[in-house]
């Protein structure tokens, strides 16, 4: 089969047949309503001029026919594979129906919202407005309150449920932000910081002797179990030496709740672990209108680990930070509205609007998949998905929470349902859980064990059911746990995370103008990230396409370059959580990567 042709796409947007117009239903239905989420209470109601910069996602009829395309040209055993499709192309295949574009202007309109006022996004499938709270209520025949969550203090204007004209529920998948209260943090909670974080000496010890890692054959600096550097990693993962030179190759990072790349302290950097690498630096690209404070004092711990590390590993390929604003914190008894938005669809929306995103782009920040509605999760992972079969590998930290809060103690532990019935289940992270990206889990030491200081997140989704590429893996190791283990506390039937590892603690970095060591899966996911970045130079340069969504590839050819990860668990919920083990597991996945082996191995197909 050829790549698809304009033509084709067109026509199987257009095979979806629509029904006579009925006649218009005006009375309001319930579209959503939530169980108020556990430790979130009700504090006060936002002024009436709070704006809120309202998303609406129309439904894509054709997203089907999107998610075929991209399982076809990720697997290698396919003879599309590689064929990745164009911006247009995707454009065109989740695009709504013209009938939910007029349903859904005309409705604003009744609203007093005039055309001007309204922003698409380039596939016209997410409309966006800036409104106040009060003519947010009336539209959504709701009532919005200022809730506070107990435990950190955070506000948020948000409603348990909203309406819609009974004729425009079809025309509408998801509206926010009405009912999503995900606190939305690096690593889903936050960096973990190493008991002796700041380092006296200015550079790292490497009189140690050296280590030969049993299950690579890799030697490595015996002084990599204390510190991770650039250089440990390559040693580790088997890339030393290799310089990338391809060109058109890119890697990007996002960034978000302003966290600042300091570019002083990425040349601090740079002079003490990658010295070829000084004077380079990286595109800066702001995002609904994020900031690039370059104040030494400002500089963020974990944008400074995200470029850091994966802009150090994969020097010199072309480097891009994105800097998104979204969920500023609301402080109630402030007189100024604040917006009140959802950043992952910020950036979403202007990536896919650019033709030439970077072929490889690492996140570090999620939420508890049951603080994101399921709608919105769903959405959010379509446009992920759009990514993918444009050639994007997406990789995601998996969490530092284990199977959900990190505590192995079921007196104090936290995992209560957000449901209302308050029972205790293992909380999987979002956007890990999302099919259509690459999960990294965590890993310590040398020889390479699941991370103990903190946990590395994995589990089973609760919303997204397992994909048919890890079904034989997945399987395999829920075949052989012991009957009855952790029933009813998880999904087994769920999409399954994470899909990889890579070192994950005691990361060497400069924060401030110092060297600190810092650790989380927010330090896995750029680290191997950094890895993809060169896999696509080889491919590159080898006449190929950038790898695109990677784990159909991971899942069969790509396991014989992991190295597999047998010993460790990841804690949580009152239990040791689940144990590492041979194959995949829900603790390090397949496994961390040997570039060596897996450079052959992409070269291949």
């Amino acid at each position: 089969m050829h790549l698809p042709h304009s033509s084709f796409i067109t026509f199987a947007v257009f095979v979806v047949t629509v029904a006579s117009a009925p006649a218009k239903d005006c009375v309001y239905k319930v579209k959503e309503s939530i169980a108020p989420p556990r430790g979130w209470s009700q504090h006060s109601e936002p002024a009436p001029d709070h704006n809120i910069v309202l998303r609406i996602g129309l439904p894509q009829p054709n997203f089907h026919v999107l998610e075929q395309h991209l399982y076809e040209v990720s697997d290698p055993d396919h003879e599309r594979y590689g064929q990745h499709l164009s911006k247009e192309q995707v454009e065109e295949l989740v695009a709504p129906h013209p009938d939910s574009v007029t349903a859904v202007h005309e409705w604003l309109a009744s609203h007093g919202i005039k055309e001007d006022h309204v922003t698409h996004s380039a596939a016209k499938d997410w409309v966006t407005v800036k409104v106040p709270v009060s003519l947010v209520e009336k539209m959504l025949d709701t009532k919005y309150h200022v809730w506070k969550h107990g435990s950190s203090g955070d506000y948020m204007v948000r409603t348990t449920s909203y309406s819609l004209p009974g004729d425009l529920l079809e025309h509408v998948d998801v509206i926010q932000p009405t009912t999503m209260f995900g606190r939305f943090q690096p690593a889903k909670s936050t960096i973990v910081w190493d008991d002796t974080s700041v380092v006296s000496s200015e550079t790292v010890d490497t009189r140690l002797g050296s280590i030969v890692d049993p299950v690579s054959g890799v030697t490595v600096d015996a002084s990599c179990n204390t510190t991770i550097t650039v250089t440990c990693l390559k040693e580790l993962y088997n890339a030393v030496g290799f310089v990338p030179s391809a060109k058109e190759n890119t890697i990007g990072i996002t960034g978000y709740l302003q966290e600042f790349a300091n570019k002083q302290d990425l040349q601090s950097f740079f002079a003490d672990q990658v010295p070829a690498a000084v004077n380079s630096t990286f595109d800066f690209i702001s995002v609904n209108g994020g900031l690039n404070n370059q104040t030494l004092s400002q500089s963020g711990a974990e944008a400074g680990l995200d470029v850091q590390f994966a802009f150090g590993i994969s020097h010199p390929i072309p480097a891009t930070f994105y800097s998104t604003a979204g969920m500023p914190p609301f402080i109630p008894d402030v007189g100024t509205p604040a917006d009140t938005n959802e950043p992952y669809t910020a950036w979403l929306d202007f990536v896919l609007s650019h033709p030439n995103p970077p072929h490889a782009i690492s996140t570090s920040y999620g939420d508890d998949e049951q603080t994101v509605p399921e709608s919105f999760a769903r959405r959010v992972c379509q446009g992920f998905a759009q990514l993918g079969a444009r050639g994007v590998s997406l990789m995601f930290s998996s969490g530092d929470g284990g199977v959900g809060d990190g505590d192995p103690d079921p007196a104090t532990q936290q995992c209560f349902t957000n449901d209302g019935r308050n029972v205790t289940r293992f909380i999987p992270g979002f956007p890990a859980s999302c099919p259509f990206v690459t999960a990294v889990g965590g890993t310590t030491n040398v020889p390479e064990v699941a991370v103990s200081r903190f946990f590395s997140g994995g589990g089973f989704s609760n919303f997204f059911a397992r994909p048919a590429y890890q079904e034989k893996a997945v399987s395999k190791y829920l075949a052989a746990l012991p009957n009855g283990t952790f029933e009813g506390l998880f999904n087994p039937a769920g999409r399954a995370f994470p899909d990889v590892a890579a070192q994950s603690d005691k990361f060497r970095i400069f924060l401030s103008g110092r060297p600190v060591l810092i650790g989380g899966t927010s330090a896995s996911s750029p680290a191997f990230t950094g890895f993809v970045a060169l896999l696509n130079d080889v491919r590159l340069k080898a006449n190929k396409p950038p790898l695109g969504f990677l784990n159909p590839l991971l899942y069969t050819k790509g396991v014989a370059g992991l190295n597999d990860i047998t010993i460790g668990h990841n804690a949580g919920c009152g239990t040791e959580g689940f144990n590492a083990t041979v194959g995949w597991d829900p603790v390090t996945g397949l496994g961390t990567p040997n570039f060596g082996k897996l450079s052959e191995i992409v070269k291949t197909w």
